[in-house]
């Protein structure tokens, strides 16, 4: 099994992902469970200082700053600024340009959907994401 993490701070989210290691192209990969990442992410939070709430989703998150105004919805359209980082540190993914995003909520991965509801316009978050809540097994 190969795991990523990927931390996206910066106007918004830590988010993790773990994905399957194929290892030839006829093998199937078998999804992790929520339960089964619960001990890695945990001592990620842990060992990164993330100061983390549980979602009854299994999506773990840290409000940096609530922001203020709206909420937004699954039928909002976000703009976002993000890094996005494996969980050795390298940046997987990264957008400094929230301008650049514009997205539906309701069309981004469901550990997106889940976490950006809990802050408002101009917040910041860590959200910690399981596999089964992000790419699975399709590795982003």
């Amino acid at each position: 099994m190969k795991t990523f993490f990927f931390i996206l701070i910066s106007s918004l989210v830590l988010f993790s992902q773990s994905g399957c290691l194929k290892n030839t192209p006829t093998q199937t990969c078998t999804p992790a469970t929520v339960a089964s990442e619960e001990p890695t992410i945990i001592a990620y939070a842990g060992n990164n200082g993330i100061n983390y709430t549980r979602d009854a989703s299994g999506v773990y998150y840290e409000i940096v700053s609530p922001g203020s105004g709206a909420t937004p919805t699954l039928n909002s359209k976000v703009f976002v600024t993000y890094t996005g980082k494996l969980l050795n540190g390298s940046v997987f993914d990264q957008q400094t340009n929230a301008s650049l995003t514009g997205w539906q909520l309701g069309s981004l991965i469901q550990g997106w959907q889940i976490g950006l509801q809990l802050i408002q316009k101009g917040g910041k978050m860590k959200l910690i994401v399981p596999s089964s809540l992000a790419y699975g097994c399709n590795g982003g």
